[in-house]
């Protein structure tokens, strides 16, 4: 009799309780496994997205900078924005850099947006000769500067790249702006 109660006292599971565990455990590591595939699927999606926003914003600080050093504005318009300004190269459209004890040279900046890429180019004031060169892609609007008080006599521009969105969706905006503060000094 002492080992019958030994027996009934000893714990464990019963066949249908391990064959309900299992048939849960497979269903809970199925929803992990869908999960887990899903999100290595839009992960280069994602980063490809960000690595487009941060070029954006790259793009818009380099250009206040330049900008906000601008003396005066050429040309104006939706698509294209051409002012004189200073750079530190040896040379306007040159890609050796000055030596930090020189002056900077002066140079006619002009930025150009299609809908799908802007451009950068140097030339020398008084000119438009010079070799363009791509400074950002993926945009989805050539419809990038805004100005104020107005087109003809601005004192602020305002860029806006306009991103898509890969799910088509809708579109992401990256702004910025600044005024010409070495226009009024007659530089």
């Amino acid at each position: 009799m002492a080992r019958l109660r030994q027996v009934r006292g000893e714990g464990g599971f019963t066949l249908v309780e391990l064959l309900v565990a299992s048939a849960m455990g497979v269903v809970v590591m199925s929803a992990v496994a869908s999960l887990l595939i899903s999100a290595v699927r839009e992960q280069p999606k994602i980063s490809g997205e960000a690595q487009n926003i941060t070029t954006a914003r790259w793009v818009l600080e380099r250009f206040t900078h330049e900008l906000r050093n601008g003396i005066a504005v050429k040309e104006a318009g939706a698509s294209k924005l051409s002012f004189e300004g200073y750079v530190r190269h040896t040379t306007c459209g040159g890609t050796a850099t000055l030596p930090g004890t020189s002056a900077s040279v002066k140079c006619r900046i002009t930025y150009e947006c299609s809908t799908t890429a802007c451009t950068r180019k140097e030339s020398a004031p008084g000119t438009t000769t010079g070799t363009p060169r791509q400074v950002f892609s993926g945009i989805d609007s050539s419809q990038v500067f805004t100005y104020s008080p107005s087109e003809k006599e601005p004192t602020y521009v305002k860029v806006t790249l306009s991103l898509p969105d890969p799910s088509g969706t809708g579109s992401l905006t990256v702004s910025s702006g600044a005024s010409l503060r070495n226009a009024t000094l007659g530089y």
